[in-house]
């Protein structure tokens, strides 16, 4: 959970607001947010094990109906935003990503689909899931990475000081690929591991980019962000050089994914071989490649 030394980033007032506002047409953008869960919950077809009893993150009305259809017998969802925790029918509950309110092994499954990038303590919270979860139980997160929305965010930042001689921040930061992996070590998860995907979204224009990410909840959440009125021409001045890159071609926009697994630690998992372990030397093995 987050101490009085955590960076904020992130205003989580405005982030709960934009969801309770996205959560009426959230349906918009459903066919994306169900090519990522689908991806992710695939990574359920590779064990064996059997859950019982999961939790849904921030699911948005994707994930939960996915994990009864698994024949998972309880999900229970939460999300920051009362309006939209309720569209995931079953158990819900309105909660806090940074102050999760489960006890110690409530769960063997922890799912959170596009959830956790307005996090302002991530490493805090991926404690939280791990403390929530029983002991080898399974953690499964997708995670906008570099380079999503860059060109939005370039497109902007030099519209902005073409027409005031200045920028602020208006597109979220997001985590680098190879920071994931450390991240799930760093919050003690066991064999941690974040996979690289790519979905590619085509928009026949700019604006339609921008009702999908105010769809989604999506918009702009920063501490700092502009509290003055947006200059009228600036989305126009960005809109322009975005389609204008283009050409005649459909604005393609790369959504890059950190698709991230985690196990709670328990003594039945495989262990690393400790120093001095080793039954063949690096020489050996290398004579026999």
């Amino acid at each position: 959970m987050p101490s009085m030394n955590d960076p904020v980033i992130f205003d989580r007032r405005a982030v709960r607001r934009h969801r309770d506002r996205a959560a009426p047409m959230v349906h918009e953008i459903a066919p994306v947010l169900e090519e990522v869960a689908d991806r992710l919950l695939d990574r359920l077809d590779d064990t064996t094990y059997r859950f019982t009893a999961a939790l849904d993150i921030g699911g948005r009305g994707v994930v939960a109906p996915r994990l009864r259809a698994r024949g998972i017998g309880s999900v229970v969802s939460c999300d920051l935003s009362p309006r939209m925790a309720r569209i995931n029918g079953g158990t819900v509950l309105c909660a806090d990503e940074e102050w999760l309110p489960f006890g110690p092994g409530s769960f063997d499954l922890v799912v959170a689909n596009l959830s956790l990038h307005w996090v302002n303590d991530l490493p805090g919270a991926l404690a939280q899931i791990r403390h929530a979860l029983k002991p080898d139980g399974l953690f499964l997160a997708s995670l906008p990475v570099l380079p999503s929305l860059s060109d939005l965010r370039r497109a902007l930042t030099e519209a902005e000081a073409a027409l005031t001689g200045g920028a602020t921040p208006r597109v979220s930061p997001f985590p680098d690929l190879r920071d994931c992996a450390a991240l799930l070590q760093r919050a003690g998860f066991a064999l941690p591991v974040a996979d690289a995907e790519t979905v590619t979204l085509a928009y026949r224009s700019p604006f339609r980019l921008l009702q999908d990410l105010r769809a989604a909840g999506e918009t702009n959440a920063l501490v700092l962000r502009s509290r003055q009125f947006t200059q009228p021409d600036l989305f126009p001045a960005a809109f322009a050089a975005l389609a204008s890159a283009a050409g005649d071609d459909p604005l393609s926009v790369p959504l890059r994914l950190a698709i991230m697994t985690g196990w709670s630690p328990d003594a039945s998992q495989p262990q690393p071989l400790r120093p001095g372990q080793f039954t063949v030397s690096l020489e050996d093995a290398i004579k026999k490649i």
